[in-house]
C-alpha cells in the first residue's frame, strides 16, 4: 500500500467555493478494479485534513492544524476551531489535488465526517462537502469520525481480516469496538463513563505544570520515571464493577488520584516526583485499555487488534499491547503515528470502504450529528 509523506499546510485565508448544480445526486457507486476514487475531508476539530484515496491506496494526504491557536487558551475554543477550517479548506483542498494529481472532475465521490465532533467545525467541512458533490455530481457520503480512525488501517497494512477488535482512543473517545465489516458491521463492545484516556492525560499534564496539550508531554517525561512507584487504581477492573462494565473504562477517579498524589507531595513540602507520577499513571491507563481489549478477543474468539486515535500514539500503550498481545498470540495493527491524529485519510478510507460496500450515498439534507453513535457508519438524511 502506498504512504507519502503527508505535509502540513498553513492556515491562509480563502474559503471553498462551488458552482452550484441542480443535478441530482448518483446513486450506489460501482467502483473500477482499482477501487473508487474518493475525497476525503474532516474537520472535526482543530485540524483540517482532505486526502484522495484510490481503493487502499493513498494519493495525498494534507492537514492544516490550528494547534497553536488554542494552546494559549489551554484547550480546543470552538470558535476559534471554526474560523481556522473556513481559512485553511481552500489551500488544504489544493494540495492535496496538486500532489495527488488528480482533478476535482475525475473523482468517484466526497466524503466527509458527519460527527462526532465540535457541530462548528464539522459544519464547515460537510458545507464544503456537499457544494463539490452538487457542483461535480457525485456521491456524498457522511461518514463516521471515529471508525474513520479504524478505517485507516487498510491504507497501511491492507485489507481487514472477517472479524476483529478495534480499540479507539482518543481526547474524546475510548471505545471498544467488535467490527464484522468497516463498512456496515460495527459493535459497540464498552466506552468511557466519563474522561477518555486522552482527556486524562492533558488533565494530569495540567496537574504536572505542563503545557498543553499534556498528552505528549506526561508521554515524553514518563519515559523517565518509574512505572511502579506509585499504584494507581485501575476502574472497573474487579468484582461488580467488572461485572457490570466488562469493556466499559473510567479514568476520572485515575485523574483524581493523580491529583491527590501531587497534592500530598506539595503538602509535605517535597518535590513531587513528576517522572514518576507520569510513569506510573501511563502504566494504569495502558494495562486497563490492553487487559480489556485482550478480555474481548478472547470472548469473541478475535485473534486480530486495531488500534487507532490521537492516543494510539502513546508510547506505553504501543509497548505494552505489543508485548501482551504477541504473548498471547493475537495480531496487533497499529498504523503509523502520522495516521493516529485527525487526518483527511481516515475519512477517505472510509468514504473507500462504504463506497465499494455499494452503500447508497448520503442526501444533501445530512446535518452535523455530535454524538454520532459508533453503530452508525454512514450518516442518514
Amino acid at each position: 500500500m502506498s504512504e507519502p509523506p503527508a505535509p502540513t499546510v498553513p492556515a491562509s485565508r480563502g474559503e471553498p467555493h462551488a458552482e452550484a448544480s441542480t443535478a441530482a445526486l448518483p446513486g450506489p457507486l460501482t467502483p473500477g478494479p482499482a477501487g473508487p476514487l474518493v475525497l476525503g475531508i474532516e474537520t472535526s476539530c482543530d485540524e483540517t485534513g482532505i486526502a484522495v484515496v484510490r481503493g487502499l491506496d493513498l494519493l495525498a494526504d494534507v492537514t492544516a492544524s490550528s494547534m497553536d491557536d488554542h494552546a494559549r487558551f489551554g484547550g480546543i475554543v470552538p470558535e476559534v476551531a471554526s474560523r481556522a477550517h473556513l481559512e485553511a479548506f481552500g489551500p488544504t483542498l489544493e494540495a492535496a489535488l496538486e500532489r495527488s494529481g488528480v482533478r476535482l472532475e475525475d473523482l468517484d465521490a466526497v466524503a466527509v465526517a458527519s460527527g462526532p465532533g465540535l457541530v462548528g467545525s464539522l459544519t464547515v467541512g460537510i458545507a464544503a462537502a456537499k457544494a463539490l458533490a452538487l457542483a461535480l455530481g457525485l456521491g456524498l457520503y457522511g461518514v463516521n469520525h471515529v471508525i474513520g480512525h479504524v478505517a485507516v488501517d487498510a491504507l497501511v497494512h491492507g485489507e481487514f481480516p472477517e472479524e476483529f477488535i478495534a480499540l479507539v482512543v482518543s481526547g474524546g473517545h475510548s471505545s471498544l469496538l467488535l467490527v464484522r465489516d468497516i463498512a456496515t458491521d460495527v459493535v459497540e463492545l464498552g466506552q468511557t463513563l466519563d474522561d477518555a484516556a486522552g482527556e486524562a492525560f492533558d488533565k494530569v499534564g495540567r496537574l504536572l505544570g505542563l503545557p498543553y496539550p499534556g498528552g505528549p508531554h506526561v508521554d515524553r517525561l514518563a519515559q523517565r520515571g518509574n512505572a511502579e512507584a506509585i499504584a494507581f487504581p485501575r476502574a472497573l477492573s474487579r468484582g461488580k464493577d467488572l461485572a457490570r462494565h466488562r469493556y466499559d473504562f473510567s479514568f476520572s477517579g485515575l485523574k483524581t488520584a493523580v491529583a491527590r498524589v501531587v497534592e500530598g507531595f506539595e503538602d509535605a513540602g517535597v518535590e513531587v516526583p513528576a517522572a514518576d507520577v507520569a510513569a506510573s499513571f501511563s502504566e494504569a491507563v495502558a494495562d486497563v485499555l490492553v487487559t480489556k481489549t485482550l478480555a474481548a478477543c478472547g470472548e469473541h474468539g478475535v485473534t486480530t487488534v486495531v488500534i487507532g486515535g490521537g492516543f494510539s500514539a502513546n508510547s506505553r500503550l504501543r509497548e505494552l499491547a505489543a508485548e501482551r498481545f504477541a504473548a498471547a498470540g493475537v495480531e496487533l495493527r497499529l498504523p503509523p503515528i502520522r495516521y493516529c491524529t485527525d487526518n483527511g485519510a481516515m475519512i477517505a478510507a472510509l468514504g473507500s470502504a462504504v463506497v465499494s460496500a455499494g452503500a447508497t450515498p448520503s442526501e444533501l439534507d445530512i446535518t452535523i450529528d455530535s454524538g454520532m453513535p459508533l453503530t452508525q457508519i454512514l450518516a442518514a438524511s
